[in-house]
């Protein structure tokens, strides 16, 4: 059901995810809570041979990964505004995630960059924090 509500969203948040995926080379998703899992409602693949493959409709752990930090608002990334992982959902996987709010404040979704921990290192952050944030501040402005 949250993923069902959450289809306008996604399409208001198409060029944003366009631009980041393009930005950062990296596969981008954009996740909506639904109890204690987290939903894609919408992914760009990356355009390398080695991409991390997150299908839309996919149902991951809100306990694991950047996403999951964002959506869970866990201090440091409510501190911060956006959250990194390295290894934790996936061996060899890193992603970086920033939330987006709704008019009151409140976290609605989160927005994802992931790939592999070759390419986007041990501290995903430095690299794609500034990207993350822009296109989630974009896709609040869309709303």
């Amino acid at each position: 059901r949250a993923a069902a509500d959450a289809i306008p969203l996604a399409e208001v948040a198409g060029p944003a995810l366009l631009a980041l995926r393009n930005e950062t080379g990296e596969s981008v998703q954009l996740y909506v809570a639904d109890g204690e899992q987290r939903v894609c409602i919408a992914s760009l693949e990356s355009p390398h041979g080695l991409r991390t493959i997150v299908p839309m409709g996919a149902s991951l752990p809100l306990d694991q990964g950047s996403a999951g930090k964002v959506l869970r608002a866990t201090p440091d990334a409510a501190r911060r505004g956006w959250a990194e992982s390295v290894g934790e959902r996936e061996a060899g996987v890193a992603s970086v995630s920033a939330p987006i709010h709704d008019a009151a404040g409140a976290v609605v979704a989160a927005v994802s960059v992931s790939g592999p921990i070759e390419r986007t290192t041990r501290a995903p952050g430095r690299r794609y924090a500034a990207a993350v944030t822009a296109a989630a501040r974009a896709i609040e402005l869309a709303r």
